[in-house]
């Protein structure tokens, strides 16, 4: 079966869209419903997705039995694939004792535990817009068969639990597998939006759990180095990743009441130089910033030069020790990053930030950072523990 031929332009390619899994196990609801209600066996179903976009889907693995049937949908991530790509969704449709309609997770599908997301503590994790096209297509189905009783979808990801250990799931709560998403139906092959999405998931969810206080980090190293060798408890963490002006945004917007980023100079050096996405792709600034900091301290050209010309961080950071200008260019680097975090934050939100080295540990603070380390060092009072 030819795979969706829908095509957007991202940058200077044209990039092919997929279907969310949403729009799978719809699709899938469909073929079972249709074979329980009618005894047909569908090769395929063309359904209509909510960015009003039809998708045809093949109809996989078949199977039946009294009162049931089952069948799969192939997972289609386009051009922009994430880790569900390629993976069976399936639906088993039964008879139900009561009118109406009922929708589950079964196996692979994951479980709410902690407030905060789509669907209430202890449903499956099949968000709003799936659960919508999941009971029109069963509504379709026996409508179509002159079928008046009640229906009990449910819907399952046989690698489903292997593939959530790859995904935000286990932060955010959700356990034993992957969430059935999609607000559209379509995946657009933009992996920026979706990323970003997740994150403003994680934090509404710190937030429906009381916290008021939020430590953020762009990456893993962010998180080790504020685990292992800050002390800090994660209660209150959120991973960022390149996305730190939106994650700002939506901390101040969300209600949040402080935020303290912890990060590698290679990260929040793009940050003191007013680039909030700290992606290579967007902005990489590093050796320009640590040359004009440099500057400022009064280094020499042949140091200017050597720091302009160093691969990494780390190495500029081992040329101003050498040169007895470490110190005063990381409070330099210090003010610029405080200057524009909080520009960013607006009046309503206290940010700090502390950046470190691997190599050689805190290299730099925010005047404001000690008081909200200790925050963090201490155990919430009354705060769901998650992360």
């Amino acid at each position: 079966m030819a795979k969706l031929e829908l095509y957007i332009p991202v940058g200077r390619q044209k990039l092919r869209c997929g279907y969310t899994t949403g729009t799978c196990a719809a699709a899938a609801a469909a073929g079972a419903a249709a074979r329980l209600l009618t005894g047909e066996t569908l090769p395929a179903v063309r359904i209509a997705t909510p960015a009003g976009v039809a998708v045809e889907a093949e109809l996989l693995r078949h199977a039946a039995g009294e009162g049931w049937a089952a069948c799969a949908v192939r997972k289609d991530g386009g051009d922009d694939p994430d880790v569900t790509d390629g993976a069976l969704i399936f639906a088993r449709v039964e008879r139900a004792d009561t009118p109406g309609i009922i929708i589950d997770g079964g196996e692979g599908v994951g479980r709410v535990t902690l407030p905060g997301l789509d669907q209430p503590v202890g449903a499956a994790a099949i968000n709003s817009t799936p659960r919508r096209m999941i009971a029109e297509q069963l509504e379709s189905a026996a409508a179509k068969a002159g079928y008046t009783g009640g229906l009990r979808a449910v819907i399952s990801v046989p690698e489903g639990e292997a593939l959530a250990k790859r995904t935000f799931n286990p932060r955010m709560g959700i356990v034993g597998g992957i969430s059935i998403l999609g607000t559209s139906g379509i995946v657009r092959p933009m992996s920026e939006a979706a990323l970003i999405d997740s994150l403003y998931l994680e934090m509404d969810q710190r937030r429906a759990a009381g916290v008021e206080d939020l430590l953020l980090t762009p990456g893993n190293y962010g998180e080790s180095f504020a685990r292992e060798v800050l002390g800090l408890n994660l209660h209150r963490w959120c991973m960022c990743s390149n996305y730190l002006g939106a994650a700002i945004d939506h901390a101040a917007g969300a209600g949040f009441r402080s935020v303290l980023v912890v990060g590698h100079l290679g990260k929040l050096i793009k940050a003191a130089a007013g680039c909030m996405n700290t992606h290579s792709k967007t902005a990489d600034a590093r050796r320009e910033t640590l040359t004009a900091h440099a500057a400022l301290a009064g280094a020499d050209r042949a140091l200017l030069r050597a720091l302009f010309d160093s691969l990494t961080t780390d190495a500029g950071v081992e040329l101003l020790k050498q040169a007895g200008l470490l110190g005063p260019v990381m409070a330099s680097i210090g003010e610029a990053l405080d200057g524009q975090l909080k520009r960013r934050a607006g009046e309503g939100l206290a940010i700090e930030a502390l950046f470190f080295s691997n190599q050689y540990g805190i290299l730099g603070k925010t005047p404001g950072a000690e008081r909200l380390l200790a925050l963090h060092r201490a155990e919430p009072d009354g705060e769901t523990a998650g992360g």
